[in-house]
């Protein structure tokens, strides 16, 4: 049988589709029609959040035998959200309902969604799954709204599902797979290292080491191995789990861009600029969930993670 990846030919995706292969599974991809050509697997191209869409995408599951979803595909800047919140519920809510109805319809019996740490509340460190939930934009909103869908298509289908809730996604495991715009906080600072121009750290006052703001940085082919560990135990357990994808580890935004900089050899230093609303001081993960239900941790730190950054942007330059 085979797995369909909507969203297979973005960043996380295309990690996903590769890992998939490897492991010896079929795979199938669906993605917005510009982006054919990046995956070489059979390929739907469809905007999710059109009308008819998942009557295309039933079909095309049903030509492919598909049994299993990971459903990537959706916008997923927090910035953005907040200036164009009506299209990113269109975009992402209505997206996903496509592709819940698709899969009612052909029979799809395991179902990965792509969560976010978005969805919760800032005040619990580290971060468990049974924390309080209150997305602080809309794309955080949207991610929320996803969870309980799918939930509600495996009580209501008898399927399996999963909610993988990602931290900070970063890292490449080969230059070909390296995300395609930067606008995370890592891919940003490269780019603006290589130009000879000093990175913005936003708010140098927060409560924590250096006053800059701690994340959990997990490296994206850890993600992709979640999903695949995921996957295979959707034969069991309850309809519908929720599990955060992180390490466990926080390392603060001073720290990331410092450890660029001595990488790549610059001499510039970072600018430290106001706070920019909404940001919480720290957001790390308790994976001992994960870790503890399926066996699951992440193999990579955030060394290998600014490495694998900073070569790839180096072999693409």
């Amino acid at each position: 049988m085979t797995i369909l990846v909507t969203g297979g030919a973005g960043y996380i995706g295309r990690h996903l589709v590769r890992a998939l292969a490897a492991a010896g599974e079929s795979v199938a991809v669906i993605d917005l029609p510009e982006t054919a050509g990046r995956v070489e697997v059979p390929f739907l191209g469809v905007d999710l959040s059109d009308a008819g869409a998942a009557d295309a995408v039933a079909d095309f599951a049903r030509t492919q035998g598909v049994d299993a979803v990971v459903h990537l595909a959706a916008r997923k800047r927090a910035d953005e959200s907040v200036e164009r919140p009506e299209w990113y519920h269109r975009q992402n809510v209505g997206g996903l309902e496509s592709v819940l109805a698709a899969s009612r319809a052909a029979g799809v019996t395991r179902f990965v969604f792509s969560s976010t740490a978005a969805v919760y509340a800032s005040s619990d460190h580290p971060v468990t799954e049974d924390a309080e939930l209150a997305p602080a934009n809309p794309y955080g909103a949207t991610k929320l709204e996803g969870e309980r869908l799918v939930e509600r298509f495996a009580s209501e289908t008898g399927a399996r599902a999963v909610s993988l809730r990602y931290f900070n996604v970063a890292g490449a495991a080969s230059a070909e797979l390296a995300e395609r715009e930067a606008h995370n906080l890592i891919p940003i600072v490269v780019e603006a290292l290589a130009s000879g121009t000093a990175p913005v750290v936003y708010g140098g006052d927060y409560p924590t080491a250096d006053g800059s703001c701690v994340r959990d940085f997990i490296h994206v082919a850890d993600v992709a191995d979640a999903h695949l560990v995921a996957l295979r135990a959707l034969g069991s357990g309850a309809p519908h789990r929720v599990f955060n994808v992180g390490t466990g580890r926080g390392a603060t935004v001073l720290e990331v861009v410092e450890n660029l900089i001595r990488l790549i050899g610059s001499a510039v230093d970072p600018v430290v600029a106001p706070r920019r609303p909404g940001d919480p001081a720290v957001v790390v993960a308790d994976a001992g969930r994960i870790r503890r239900e399926l066996g699951w941790q992440a193999r990579h730190d955030l060394d290998a993670i600014l490495h694998s950054a900073v070569a790839t942007a180096a072999s693409r330059a």
